[in-house]
């Protein structure tokens, strides 16, 4: 009670033996003593009689003096443990601030060797959907191609983790996948999105190229990536589309492809399409290439087939692992094609340089939300705009490669000899990112003849947002394009962001921004671009593929006779119960109000 309650306490003990016994904290037994009468002479105790008042305290309580070296010691204890994690945060601060300029700290990749994620050189185990290899990637050399300046290694990597990365696939790997696309891109669109999906499980990329894609300096670092097949939509591969049999260049190779004939030219299902401008032609393109991709897919032993455009990303969400692969590998047997809705790019800005790495609001496909949200949502989500997307609604397919596959447009597979069975995804998706960046606007305008009249757009644009973006970039000055751009594709409105993304129609994801970011950082693309063979001395090889060369006559004539004159088959319609027709890029479900008008017309 003295040490802990600082009070004064005083204990009289008698023992059996009439042994007196006493404990006081300073002088209060003695003090009492003095002032109580003594009953008896026998029990009357004098000062000088009386023990020392601290004699029992004494084993109980330390001495001043000790307590007082105590409460010093502890205090120094204490201010001990308190600087020295302050000093260790600031010391770790001053080290993390100065980096690698200071050069007290290590090469990341080496330093962090233990920490080195799956598929890095400094593990040897697999990342998902792909292997180590032992080599590693040369070191980024500055490259001059101002097409390329956005993909250089920024000085300040913040994923070194991805560094070294290899995206060698094992032969045996299953399953398979291969990704088909039709691009005039240049290389800071390509790379990125091409190497995203290297990292998710993708090993062959069948690149049909034109325009700015197939210029020496882009098309030479394309043909130097393992696994890319870069084919070059020349004249003469028109040419050869249109005949009976497919011949086609890869890498300044001539490929001769025996079919019996090209059926597309031939049947109803997408003649709907023949000769008309802009997308239609572009349709017809994206079918042509793509049963061309049918065939190197079986040859190459594929297991599945995918159509994208340079401007989409596969969302793998909902496997156990962030990888197409995975994904895939958990598809039963019997069925034939997967599709995936598309998500729909909102960007919040109108100065967007690089949507891969700066977009990361998606508004969500209608499939992916119940049906009381969408339609109750429906004007707020469209915002004015002619439908709920900007564009197409109806997502992307990959198809298992099999025997008489044949593409259905650009979004969906179909076979000859049945209906193929497929299943729609709950959570994977394909991120469309459509508009993103003002110059698309342009871009569109740029790439197609029409007249800007609403009656001569229908002949170049299927939906109808198309058509209006056009008018607006063909008419309008630059700051009228600039507002418009604001209001019908930028979300500038907090409040309405705010409410889509608690009701789920507007979403985050982050996981391709940063992947890609993490690529760009390692130095992947750089090393890629600085490692791809000297354009300038195979510049005159390739231009003759590309422009001046042509297939001998007598190759095509060992499948089949025939008329040189004959460019382009005329048309002989043939009714097929199988031939069903394709599908092209459709607009989502409009509201209900709109729907039930529809009934009563």
């Amino acid at each position: 009670m003295s040490v802990f309650c600082d009070g004064e306490v005083a204990v009289i003990v008698f023992s059996r033996r009439g042994k007196l016994s006493e404990f006081s904290n300073h002088d209060l037994c003695l003090r009492l003593l003095r002032r109580s009468p003594s009953p008896s002479p026998s029990l009357s105790v004098s000062p000088i009689a009386m023990p020392n008042p601290h004699h029992l305290h004494a084993p109980l309580r330390p001495s001043p003096s000790s307590s007082s070296s105590a409460q010093s010691l502890a205090s120094k204890l204490i201010l001990l443990l308190t600087v020295l994690p302050l000093s260790l945060a600031a010391l770790a601060f001053i080290l993390q601030w100065k980096g690698d300029g200071g050069g007290l700290l290590t090469d990341p990749a080496s330093a962090t060797a233990r920490w080195a994620p799956q598929g890095s050189h400094n593990n040897h185990e697999v990342f998902p959907g792909m292997e180590a290899s032992a080599a590693s990637l040369l070191s980024p050399k500055p490259h001059q191609s101002s097409d390329c300046f956005s993909l250089a290694r920024s000085g300040s990597p913040s994923f070194p983790y991805f560094r070294d990365w290899k995206f060698d696939f094992e032969a045996n790997l299953r399953p398979k996948i291969c990704v088909t696309t039709s691009t005039s891109a240049s290389l800071d669109q390509i790379l990125p999105w091409m190497f995203y999906h290297k990292v998710i499980g993708v090993s062959t990329f069948y690149l049909f190229v034109e325009g700015k894609a197939a210029s020496p300096g882009v098309s030479k670092v394309l043909e130097s990536i393992p696994g890319v097949k870069v084919i070059y939509r020349t004249k003469e591969l028109e040419e050869q589309q249109a005949r009976r049999c497919l011949a086609f260049f890869v890498a300044h190779s001539v490929f001769l492809v025996l079919l019996p004939f090209s059926r597309i030219w031939n049947e109803t299902w997408l003649s709907s399409f023949f000769y008309k401008p802009c997308n239609y032609e572009l349709f017809v393109k994206q079918s042509l290439n793509m049963e061309m991709a049918i065939v190197m897919a079986r040859d190459a032993g594929m297991d599945w087939i995918l159509h994208l455009d340079t401007d989409e990303l596969i969302h793998p969400a909902g496997s156990s692992e962030y990888s197409l692969r995975q994904l895939l590998l958990d598809v039963p047997g019997d069925v034939d094609m997967v599709v995936f809705p598309n998500y729909e790019s909102s960007v919040e800005r109108d100065d967007v340089k690089d949507p891969f790495s700066e977009v990361s609001m998606f508004k969500k496909n209608y499939d992916h939300l119940p049906k009381d949200i969408y339609f109750g949502m429906y004007k707020e989500s469209t915002r004015g705009n002619p439908n709920y997307f900007l564009t197409y609604g109806n997502g992307k397919s990959v198809a298992r490669v099999q025997e008489h596959l044949r593409p259905n447009g650009a979004h969906r597979w179909h076979n000859y000899m049945k209906t193929p069975s497929e299943v729609k995804l709950e959570e994977a998706a394909v991120l469309h990112y459509t508009y993103a960046k003002f110059s698309d606007l342009t871009s569109r305008r740029d790439r197609c003849g029409c007249k800007p009249t609403k009656d001569d757009v229908k002949r170049c644009f299927m939906l109808e947002f198309d058509r209006s973006a056009f008018i607006i970039a063909s008419t309008a000055t630059e700051e009228e394009m600039r507002n418009w751009y604001r209001e019908h594709v930028v979300w500038g409105d907090k409040d309405l962001k705010l409410k889509l993304l608690r009701k789920g129609i507007l979403t985050r994801i982050y996981a391709p921004m940063a992947i890609i970011q993490g690529l760009k950082e390692s130095g992947v693309y750089s090393s890629i671009i600085a490692s791809a063979p000297s354009i300038l001395s195979k510049v005159e090889s390739g231009n003759a593929s590309r422009v001046s060369e042509t297939l001998p006559s007598n190759k095509i004539r060992k499948s089949s006779t025939l008329d040189q004159a004959t460019a382009r088959k005329v048309l002989t319609f043939e009714a097929n119960a199988f031939h069903e027709a394709a599908v092209p890029p459709l607009p989502p479900p409009a509201a209900i109000d709109d729907l039930v008008l529809v009934e009563k017309a």
